[in-house]
């Protein structure tokens, strides 16, 4: 993948690690817009490449009454206005094959869910539009197969994708980050570490996902001080009242401390 083909990124040749942050699921366009001037006015003065995150809506709920969107056009439109008003690409996971072309008319990059990677049909059409493909690692699989997931990418004539780890499965209700497995993954494509949904605790009896957001830190470190190419992050101004994924993400107002910290770690493992 070439980060810069990738519309309205910025800071490509500050040798920065690049950041995929937002909000879990976009709630609403006062928001969206709150969340992405913080982001970019921080990314800005540290240089770091920035996408803009978002879903737009959520079809991998724990139970039926968990919010799911606020309508799929609607927030669509409000991740465009986010890219157009701050002039940065955006990204936002899709779950069934008509979702694919049908977002990448908004969005720079097609996120596949780490449940859904190895779903061929949504892969590959992800990959038909041309738009840049992050394949989440399911939770279930190992870094060395990741590449096969890749490899259905590139051989449907794309080869605008990355890998974005996000845990995998210890036990019925934690996740553990395998750090060994960012290298093996580096050798098929640039590689992400989700820190956020990396410190789930899901399948909680109440059916809400858990979390341990206080480990934000300690995770992030860890993968750059590893190598990642980059690291997603969700980010809320409120998340003990975000509609998503609140219990892990981390608090807006943390934000700046922590990745001010990760550049100068980056920037002391590139003087190795």
């Amino acid at each position: 993948m070439d980060l810069t083909l990738i519309p309205n990124i910025k800071h490509t040749s500050a040798n920065n690690f690049f950041l995929l942050a937002g909000p879990c699921a976009i709630e609403s366009e006062e928001m969206a817009l709150r969340i992405a001037e913080k982001v970019v006015s921080i990314t800005d003065a540290l240089q770091i490449p920035y996408v803009f995150k978002g879903s737009f809506k959520k079809a991998n709920r724990s139970r039926i009454d968990s919010f799911t969107g606020i309508g799929d056009e609607k927030a669509l439109k409000i991740l465009k206005k986010v890219s157009k008003t701050f002039q940065v690409p955006t990204v936002t996971d899709i779950h069934e094959v008509s979702d694919a072309a049908m977002a990448a008319e908004y969005v720079d990059i097609l996120q596949i869910p780490a449940f859904l990677v190895r779903q061929t049909d949504l892969v590959v059409a992800a990959a038909n539009t041309g738009k840049v493909v992050n394949l989440k690692k399911g939770q279930f699989m190992s870094p060395e197969s990741m590449q096969h997931a890749v490899k259905k990418v590139t051989d449907s004539g794309n080869d605008q994708v990355m890998i974005t780890d996000r845990g995998t499965m210890f036990g019925y209700q934690d996740m553990i980050v395998d750090f060994r497995g960012i290298p093996t993954m580096k050798q098929y494509a640039p590689t992400v570490l989700d820190v956020t949904h990396s410190l789930q605790q899901p399948n909680q009896s109440v059916g809400v996902t858990g979390g341990r957001p206080e480990m934000i830190g300690t995770i992030a470190r860890a993968g750059i001080a590893t190598g990642v190419d980059g690291l997603f992050i969700e980010t809320h101004f409120d998340p003990a009242n975000a509609k998503s994924d609140g219990a892990n993400m981390l608090d807006l107002n943390r934000l700046e401390k922590l990745l001010t910290d990760l550049v100068a770690i980056r920037k002391t493992i590139n003087q190795l």
